[in-house]
């Protein structure tokens, strides 16, 4: 009784562990899942913030060139530029939607920034295809682009700590949630290592108590089977020997005085040598069929 009822907590035992392990390893990925989104999104922000770094230089390069030279094919690359920045400014936006109030304080001033230098760009680049070269300088040498450029980095480099502090930190996170799971799931594969031990150990234990009992039940039988034999062996040369002397009083009985017994007497006694006799033929019979089944 014990042993069934140690083996009925282990076995319960490991089910739990097995369903704890189970929803503990599928609430770690959930949480993976979600920590390596974060950290997606601000390694995709920081690439955002280095592409609008490098479409503001592209488009400053492109400027002074076609001011320089009044090439056309600077403009070209100019408008690429501007397009790209366009889509950076967008996803940027996009990126920094559900984040705090003074990251999106500094993308909505970027953007403004943004504009306000490529409204510039754009003036000086008009002022030059109208054939205005030296206005066109003019303005360049007021530094307002400078401001712009210098301003707009400054938000950039800021934007850009604060998206590295967060990669750090969702990916340490990220790190430490993938450790704590090994480790959990390390204690519970050890446990279920245990508890399986023990259920083999309790199952095996309880067969060859089982097997044992078995065996002693087969011994027992084979006991008071023998018993039995001695009994049913005693009892058959007891029937015999009973059978043979009622079988041969009856024949002397009919031999020897016969001839003075009444009509109904001498009957009898013919009815007890029959029934002797057939008798015998059954117990034989019986005897027979049972050494037959042995």
């Amino acid at each position: 009784m014990i042993r069934k009822l140690a083996l009925y907590v282990v076995a319960v035992a490991l089910i739990i562990v097995i369903a704890w392990n189970a929803l503990f390893q599928i609430k770690s990925l959930r949480r993976l899942q979600y920590s390596a989104v974060l950290a997606n999104e601000a390694s995709t922000i920081r690439d955002n913030i280095s592409a609008l770094r490098q479409d503001l230089a592209d488009m400053e390069a492109d400027e002074r060139g076609y001011l320089l030279t009044a090439d056309v094919t600077y403009l070209q690359p100019y408008t690429e530029a501007k397009l790209r920045l366009a889509n950076d400014l967008a996803g940027l936006r996009t990126g920094l939607a559900d984040r705090n109030q003074s990251e999106r304080s500094l993308q909505s001033q970027l953007e403004s920034l943004a504009g306000s230098r490529q409204a510039e760009l754009e003036h000086t680049i008009s002022l030059r295809q109208q054939g205005y070269r030296h206005r066109a300088f003019l303005l360049v040498g007021t530094n307002e682009g400078k401001q712009y450029m210098d301003r707009a980095r400054e938000l950039l480099s800021t934007l850009a700590a604060q998206e590295n502090s967060a990669f750090v930190r969702y990916h340490n996170e990220y790190n430490g949630l993938i450790k704590r799971a090994s480790q959990a799931s390390g204690f519970a594969n050890l446990c279920l290592f245990i508890l399986a031990g023990c259920l083999f150990g309790l199952i095996h234990s309880s067969s060859k108590a089982a097997s044992g009992e078995a065996a002693q039940s087969r011994e027992m039988l084979a006991k008071r089977d023998s018993q039995l034999e001695h009994l049913m062996s005693a009892l058959a040369d007891q029937t015999r020997s009973n059978i043979t002397a009622i079988e041969n009083n009856a024949k002397v009985l009919l031999d020897n005085y016969g001839d003075f017994l009444p009509r109904h007497g001498y009957h009898c006694a013919e009815q007890i040598q029959q029934a002797a006799t057939e008798m015998e033929r059954l117990r034989k019979e019986l005897l027979h069929e049972r050494v037959r089944a042995a």
